[in-house]
């Protein structure tokens, strides 16, 4: 017997249907390209989404049509995340920092029909363009002045704004109704081992994720919070912060392209964020900022949360929001295939009376399952683990916003039970904590025992006068592979080799001391702002460990 419910198809315009309704006069803040502050709210952005979504239908834009964006967290890319996926199209997000041979597979991979872009990627856009064979227009997201300004030399071009002057509102304009399993964005992987990867989500994933996200246990959208996303639109869709923004009524703050510390430092402050998100590399230039010009932030600013995602944050980190700006750093753990998010590391009720030292060595992990997510961590021949804390294996995962095939590739992505193999080898406590141990292509094998390069690296940025550390594996004749450390100073440190083994002697296994520890003037990141570990094995795979 079937239930007696009411059957409404889960639309991502529905979110923001909602926003209008409920918090119309709520703020979306964009600190624009050019500088100064742009503000309007969500009945605002509503209005002109519906315009936005007439004018592009009236472009041929249709359901299914691909449209892309290369563009940084604006009101203008957060417009078109309603209008492209409100009328049944699919918005393609792509990341401006990978190679133009990626860039130019993701679009022709896609084959995206129309290309909004910020100007500043208008060289980018304008180099590409001739092998872009799909793309029919091309839309410069800015004021008319700045655009014609630039006047970059692309075809079949033009200004973003013209869209809306040719397209007066229409109060009779509603959102189309269809199918809830009806793709609505596509992210590509940062393809660090060949090229990137579609992954091809829906409005029910999306909107199914986006409850979760919303959680006091999870993330923690609410109306009283205020939420800055320096984590790009671009990124898996801001990990879905802007619909969990739109469905309850939290305040938005863009930081458009300026993500350095001082620009990141005075959103915290003079907007009143309480939870922002960002990659570890985010974190580390505020710090510094915050360092090079003694600020108190405790005391100047009311930031609650701090999410960090793409890459664990060492706990140095944790220990440096808690201490300085009486923030709480919420580890939480993801992938593109999964929307992306898996695990969050809240704390539970048995909890409350650690001490800080034992609460920072819980907030190392990744976190535990949101709801609809399950995981297991399966050995070598396929099989189960223990969930006890201390046998690490592959972890797999599944769910109702988890990838089941890539974009336009085949199938056979899921194991038997239709779990999907995240690529990294983990733990799971009994109280269903998982700690990341590494990569399966970065763990350490020495001497038939695992060493985490993770754990590893957490420990080295530690040490006095180390800024950023990685650690990749180097042949051994002997133990089949050993640890090369590979260390960044920070600007004006007196650091050696020596400083810091003895700074990792007792924080370590023995056996995992690294074999040699080298220095560089920095480090080469993703994409995505992870380490971009197949770059260093490779300028490095000549070098000689002592011994």
């Amino acid at each position: 017997m079937l239930g007696q419910m009411q059957d409404k198809p889960l639309l991502i315009s529905s979110l923001l249907e909602h926003a209008e309704r409920f918090h119309p006069n709520v703020e979306i803040v964009t600190r624009t390209a050019e500088g100064p502050i742009h503000r309007c709210n969500w009945r605002e952005l509503g209005q002109r989404s519906r315009r936005l979504a007439l004018a592009l239908q009236k472009k041929g834009v249709r359901q299914g049509s691909m449209v892309a964006t290369l563009a940084t967290n604006t009101y203008r890319h957060l417009e078109l995340y309603f209008a492209v996926m409100g009328i049944g199209a699919v918005l393609h997000t792509i990341n401006p920092r990978l190679s133009p041979a990626h860039l130019e597979y993701i679009v022709n991979h896609a084959e995206d029909e129309m290309l909004f872009f910020d100007l500043a990627f208008a060289p980018s856009v304008e180099k590409l363009q001739s092998r872009l064979p799909t793309v029919k227009r091309f839309y410069a997201l800015g004021d008319q002045e700045s655009v014609e300004a630039v006047a970059p030399a692309i075809r079949d071009f033009a200004g973003y704004e013209t869209l809306f002057a040719d397209t007066p509102a229409d109060p009779s304009f509603t959102w189309p109704q269809f199918d809830e399993r009806l793709a609505s964005t596509l992210c590509y992987t940062s393809g660090t081992t060949g090229n990137p990867k579609g992954v091809l989500y829906s409005h029910r994933s999306t909107v199914l994720h986006n409850q979760v996200i919303s959680l006091s246990d999870s993330l923690g959208s609410s109306a009283d919070a205020t939420i800055l996303l320096v984590v790009p639109l671009f990124h898996v869709n801001a990990w879905g912060l802007p619909y969990a923004a739109a469905m309850t009524g939290a305040k938005l703050v863009l930081p458009g392209p300026h993500l350095d510390g001082e620009s990141i430092y005075a959103l915290l402050r003079d907007e009143r964020v309480t939870l922002a998100a960002g990659v570890p590399t985010i974190w580390q230039m505020l710090f510094q900022y915050v360092d090079a010009n003694g600020l108190k932030p405790r005391e100047e600013l009311c930031l609650k949360d701090a999410v960090v995602g793409g890459s664990a944050a060492p706990r140095m980190m944790i220990e440096r929001f808690d201490r300085d700006f009486g923030t709480f750093l919420l580890h939480a753990w993801g992938m593109t295939e999964m929307s992306p998010l898996g695990v969050v590391c809240r704390l539970l009720p048995k909890h409350a009376g650690l001490s800080a030292e034992q609460r920072y060595d819980i907030q190392m992990k990744q976190g535990r399952a949101v709801y609809g997510v399950q995981l297991k961590i399966v050995g070598e021949e396929g099989q189960r683990l223990p969930h006890d804390g201390k046998a690490s294996g592959r972890l797999m995962v599944s769910g109702p916003w988890i990838v089941a095939r890539y974009f336009k590739g085949d199938g056979g992505l899921l194991d038997s039970e239709g779990f999907f193999d995240t690529g990294d080898i983990a733990t799971i406590d009994a109280d269903g904590y998982v700690m990341l141990v590494d990569r399966s292509k970065d763990v350490i094998k020495s001497g038939g025992e695992w060493i985490s390069s993770i754990d590893l690296e957490n420990a080295a940025v530690g040490c006095p006068g180390i800024a950023m550390a990685a650690v990749i594996a180097l042949p051994h004749p002997k133990w089949q592979e050993r640890p090369l450390l590979i260390c960044v100073k920070k600007p004006g440190a007196e650091v050696d080799k020596a400083t810091v083994l003895a700074y990792l002697d007792g924080k370590i296994a023995k056996w995992w001391t690294p074999d040699d520890v080298v220095f560089v003037e920095s480090l080469p990141l993703t994409a995505t702002g992870k380490l971009y570990k197949l770059g260093l094995r490779q300028a490095f795979k000549d070098y000689p460990l002592p011994g």
